[in-house]
């Protein structure tokens, strides 16, 4: 993948380190980034934590977070990026947390919502993404926000 080759790069050229908190992609996001050569001077942790339950334990996301605003939140992708940062040690961290479908979507988050939250000593921010498609288009398009909004943070 073209802009997680970018994304490498430029984190060498930084100096910085990545980790991800991945949630409806399932490890895509560290695929992509492990597809690259020299990945593993840059990237070094990476967080699968699809059960609410992985969240609190790995990341420290709050239980009064997923209760009050649930796994598919601005609050929890901001909460699960902060908690890979502080885990890993990394530079930037990186979280994704959505409905990607066929179902469990509502009308107050339909299948394609998805936050992306992104944590750097800059602080902590989170992205609203609406996305189409079916599950596996959801989570590409997931995947190539995701390394972007990383990319930003450079």
């Amino acid at each position: 993948m073209e802009t997680a080759k970018k994304l490498v790069e430029l984190l060498r050229k930084k100096n910085k380190t990545l980790a991800t908190a991945e949630s409806c992609t399932g490890g895509m996001i560290g695929a992509a980034l492990t597809s690259v050569p020299g990945a593993s001077e840059v990237y070094g942790f990476g967080f699968i934590t699809y059960a609410n339950e992985a969240k609190e334990r790995l990341l420290g996301v709050r239980g009064e977070t997923l209760a009050a605003h649930g796994a598919v939140s601005p609050e929890t992708a901001a909460e699960m990026a902060a908690g890979a940062l502080r885990v890993s040690g990394a530079g930037i961290a990186v979280a994704v947390t959505g409905i990607a479908g066929p179902g469990g979507g509502t009308p107050e988050k339909p299948v394609g919502l998805v936050y992306v939250g992104v944590a750097s000593e800059k602080g902590v921010r989170t992205v609203k993404l609406n996305l189409s498609g079916d599950r596996e288009q959801v989570r590409r398009q997931t995947v190539e926000r995701a390394l972007l909004e990383a990319a930003a943070e450079l």
